[in-house]
């Protein structure tokens, strides 16, 4: 009988839940799971930039070296905080279906009966996001907004609603669904706010060569979600971007063909650069490739260089 499957995961409750969820998909397929909670950087230095610090790659930094020490065979984690570009002795063994890909708006008790949407805020309202990427879609759609910067988990951010004086603090849809929060939400239509590469998937990250553990987490895989997140890492890869900038992509299938919507912009929304591509799903890579190529050509490198310049300056 194999060992049981060593997964790897952060202490925080939305990572344990949802890789408590892969588990399941994992025991309900045949196999034995063990989980192994690992206290990252990311979760230490919750009150620092991530962007000054290195990024959302502080997420996984201590799991990958749980699974390079052989302490772990596998570990989950968000898509959106994992690095375009893997560092050697590391693969995605399974890339896993895609929760609601949204950003979602979430109200204080003072405009919870509000109407949906960023429209129905008052002028000047207080709202919190860790991202950047959500700080300059919302000042470019509401330039009045006071935007603040936020850190910490998904309690911790809807908790400052009330004690830190916010009027909305803006979440990814998928931790709400995958936490079973029974909150009001004012969902923000991807369209039209784009989310980050790989919002609302999972990624199972082994090491590379380990066929017998990419064998074993196969239940966890989706072919036609990997082939999205392909092109939408793809993008930010071409970009040199990190996962923190203020880039966004979502890629979907549209007909028989897949559709990717890209997005580079300044930190105060001044300056937005957005591109719609298709092509065929076995050129996702390509895809997003080409993508990032338009928005290269129409400014997007200087555009990002100045995003930089500021975070160090500020």
């Amino acid at each position: 009988m194999a060992a049981p499957l060593r997964l790897g995961t952060r202490g925080s409750d939305l990572a344990r839940t949802q890789s408590g969820q892969a588990a399941a998909l994992l025991e309900a397929s045949g196999e034995s799971v063990e989980m192994v909670v690992v206290r990252t950087s990311g979760d230490r230095l919750a009150k620092v930039s991530l962007a000054k610090v290195g990024g959302k790659g502080l997420f996984i930094k201590e799991l990958e070296e749980a699974l390079l020490a052989n302490e772990i065979d596998l570990a989950i984690h968000s898509m959106k905080d994992v690095p375009a570009t893997l560092p050697e002795g590391f693969a995605l063994g399974a890339v896993s279906a895609r929760v609601d890909e949204r950003d979602v708006l979430v109200c204080s008790r003072a405009l919870a009966d509000a109407p949906e949407g960023l429209a129905a805020l008052p002028q000047g309202a207080r709202v919190g996001t860790g991202s950047l990427r959500r700080r300059a879609q919302l000042v470019a759609s509401r330039p009045d907004l006071d935007v603040v910067a936020i850190r910490g988990n998904v309690d911790t951010r809807l908790g400052l609603l009330e004690t830190g004086g916010f009027d909305a603090v803006v979440l990814a849809a998928a931790g709400i669904h995958r936490l079973g929060l029974d909150i009001r939400v004012h969902p923000l239509p991807a369209a039209t706010f784009l989310p980050a590469a790989g919002q609302g998937i999972l990624a199972v990250e082994i090491r590379a060569g380990d066929e017998a553990t990419r064998r074993r987490v196969a239940p966890l895989h989706d072919p036609m979600v990997a082939r999205l997140a392909s092109a939408e890492r793809a993008f930010v890869h071409a970009l040199e971007a990190s996962c923190t900038a203020p880039v966004a992509a979502w890629c979907r299938m549209e007909g028989e063909a897949l559709r990717c919507d890209g997005l580079v912009a300044s930190l105060d929304g001044r300056q937005t650069l957005r591109e719609t591509l298709k092509a065929a799903p076995t050129d996702a890579e390509g895809l997003g490739r080409e993508l990032a190529a338009r928005l290269l050509a129409r400014g997007a490198a200087e555009i990002l260089a100045e995003v930089e310049r500021e975070i160090w300056e500020a």
